[in-house]
């Protein structure tokens, strides 16, 4: 039977943690940011890239372990045929020019969601970045493409069966392990760019209890101090998880009385 070594917000209460340890992304403004400038559509998808690679190493630097960004939805396949196949090019160029860079510095690189309607040059090239990536700790770096949250959910259920068989238990702890994020912890914190307020089934399950952050800076013009805005919102938080503050407070007070002991 499958296991995850993350424990879930719903069954458990996550350590305490100025963090976020785990940041997700929605990527969101590159056609509007292009648009404002007069430029074809692509040109945005183009300067996205850049912000991608700052936003990584951004991450590095204010410690974040996990970083997971959401690049293509299963919804986007409705887009124009020449913008879709020109972000699949993108992605292949983009692939093929920054995983030596990603690898030279530690950074694990995995690509989650539907890879059946990718050609199999791209796949077997998401496959060499994830194997030649595979022992690197100093930041996970997960791209969403061709993913929705239902999908994950509905082929996280029938792994279970095929493994367990029809009249398996199909409980929270039974199924996380065959979700597609079952590598990492829930997301901390989620930041969407470009000014929507919603997550376009993204992470549908592991979202349950993560922080949201939406910011009306369009995706190439989210830069550091804009992260950082979205950072100290979430540390203002008060991560409750069902509990009430009085029982926060008594659980922070205890932990000072251990630590005075120590």
């Amino acid at each position: 039977m499958a296991t995850s070594k993350f424990a879930s917000s719903t069954r458990s209460i996550p350590e305490r943690d100025d963090g976020p340890r785990h940041v997700a992304i929605i990527m969101d403004g590159n056609g509007r940011w292009a648009r404002k400038r007069f430029l074809p559509r692509v040109a945005g998808h183009v300067r996205g890239v850049e912000t991608v690679r700052a936003t990584i190493r951004s991450c590095i630097e204010r410690n974040v372990s996990h970083l997971t960004l959401f690049a293509f939805s299963s919804e986007n396949w409705r887009r124009p045929a020449d913008e879709v196949s020109f972000l699949m090019q993108l992605f292949m160029r983009s692939l093929k020019k920054e995983i030596e860079r990603i690898h030279e510095n530690e950074i694990r690189f995995r690509v989650i969601g539907d890879l059946s309607r990718f050609d199999d040059e791209l796949v077997a090239m998401i496959r060499d970045a994830e194997a030649l990536t595979a022992g690197n700790t100093r930041l996970n770096l997960t791209i969403a493409a061709n993913y929705g949250g239902r999908w994950d959910i509905l082929q996280g259920v029938r792994r279970l069966v095929a493994d367990a068989g029809p009249s398996a238990d199909i409980t929270e702890e039974a199924l996380e392990p065959y979700l597609s994020m079952a590598f990492a912890p829930e997301p901390d914190l989620f930041i969407r760019t470009g000014g929507e307020k919603r997550i376009s089934n993204f992470l549908l399950w592991q979202l349950a209890y993560t922080e949201l952050y939406f910011t009306d800076a369009l995706w190439p013009d989210f830069g550091d101090k804009a992260l950082d805005a979205a950072l100290a919102s979430y540390r203002q938080r008060e991560r409750r998880f069902g509990r009430t503050s009085e029982q926060l407070d008594e659980t922070a007070q205890k932990g000072a009385e251990g630590d005075s002991r120590a």
